[in-house]
């Protein structure tokens, strides 16, 4: 099932800022076209106020069912339209086979080459450097010979440099998930946390947010 014209859409917004984090917003779909849905600007019922929307920013989003079930999905904003008097918002059109009954807050994640220790097992050690970073998880590229698969699992820290100047060291414990060989030779390898804390996850989310909002500021 899919969200219809003239149908209502409620989300979230990512924020690095907790409060508007859990501020809902719902608003109207005006319009659809192959690649996504125009929406009117979303609207706090609580303030009574308008949300303004940037190019990328990313939302955890829910309609109902006729049945009043809700159905998730995670979209992010990718253009405007002018309709008249009227700017809408255009938003990424859900894949039905991502969406769920149940609500999951995805993680933000940006490219950024940061650099990044592993260790695999007892022996291996390697340094290598990301390629996108996010809450959930990230990708790095390595030297072909690195015999990574799928299920291993690996001992991780990474350096996290933030606008003022200071850099973070996170350590965290992740799950090879896929393995790409790429036409240089070399290895992409993308990664989740299986084992990391709160306040190491918030440093990486904040890393984040400042490279989300230089992308903006362009």
């Amino acid at each position: 099932m899919l969200p219809k014209v003239n149908g209502m859409l409620y989300y979230q917004i990512a924020s690095s800022d907790e409060a508007e984090a859990a501020q809902e917003y719902r608003s109207r779909i005006a319009d659809e076209d192959e690649s996504g849905l125009l929406i009117e600007y979303p609207l706090n019922e609580k303030s009574g106020r308008l949300k303004r929307l940037f190019l990328g920013d990313e939302m955890s989003v829910y309609f109902l069912s006729p049945e009043g079930v809700k159905h998730f999905f995670d979209s992010h904003v990718i253009g405007f339209k002018e309709d008249g008097s009227v700017r809408l918002v255009k938003i990424l059109r859900p894949d039905p086979d991502k969406m769920t009954k149940v609500q999951r807050r995805s993680f933000l994640r940006v490219p950024a080459e940061l650099e990044l220790a592993v260790k695999v097992g007892s022996h291996e050690r390697f340094l290598c450097r990301t390629d996108d970073v996010g809450g959930g998880g990230i990708s790095f590229v390595c030297d072909g010979k690195r015999g990574l698969q799928s299920e291993n699992v690996l001992e991780c820290w990474l350096l996290v440099p933030y606008k003022n100047g200071t850099i973070e060291h996170v350590s965290f414990t992740a799950e090879v998930i896929r393995v790409n060989v790429l036409e240089s030779g070399r290895k992409q390898v993308m990664i989740k946390y299986l084992s990391i804390s709160d306040s190491e996850r918030q440093k990486i989310i904040r890393f984040c947010f400042e490279k989300q909002l230089e992308y903006r500021n362009r």
